[in-house]
């Protein structure tokens, strides 16, 4: 995708404070971060979201961000690390191109991820769960 920014910074067209990189990623440190660290995992190939990320890049991915956390708590000094990953732009989807963050988490830090939580009787979740089953059956 000629306009996808994402892929223009995986191609190496717009210049990045790079962390990591093979055949199939480009990690960078995002230039809005959440906290000090906060990276971002971008395939090379355009896929615009987990629907589209092709198996090779999804059995790839988890064990990256699972060595970028790693040296993270090493070199930085956090006590754990998020990994976040938005498909859409309800759920919060910026740029139309896979990724996934990466974000270092530090004893006293605002917590990042948190939601209300909702009140579901028993019914309302088996009504749920059904709709998403005969949905995945049909797949």
């Amino acid at each position: 995708m000629e306009e996808c920014i994402f892929c223009k910074i995986a191609a190496g067209e717009i210049p990045s404070s790079t962390v990591y990189e093979d055949d199939y990623f480009k990690a960078i440190l995002d230039l809005s971060p959440a906290t000090v660290g906060h990276t971002i995992i971008i395939p090379k190939k355009h896929m615009k979201d987990v629907t589209e990320l092709e198996e090779e890049y999804s059995s790839r991915i988890l064990t990256v961000a699972a060595k970028i956390g790693m040296a993270m708590e090493k070199a930085l000094g956090c006590t754990g690390f998020n990994l976040v990953q938005n498909n859409g732009e309800s759920a919060g989807q910026t740029v139309m191109h896979f990724h996934m963050h990466v974000i270092p988490r530090y004893d006293g830090g605002n917590k990042i991820v948190t939601w209300p939580q909702m009140e579901t009787q028993s019914e309302d979740r088996e009504a749920t769960a059904q709709k998403i089953k005969m949905q995945l059956s049909s797949m």
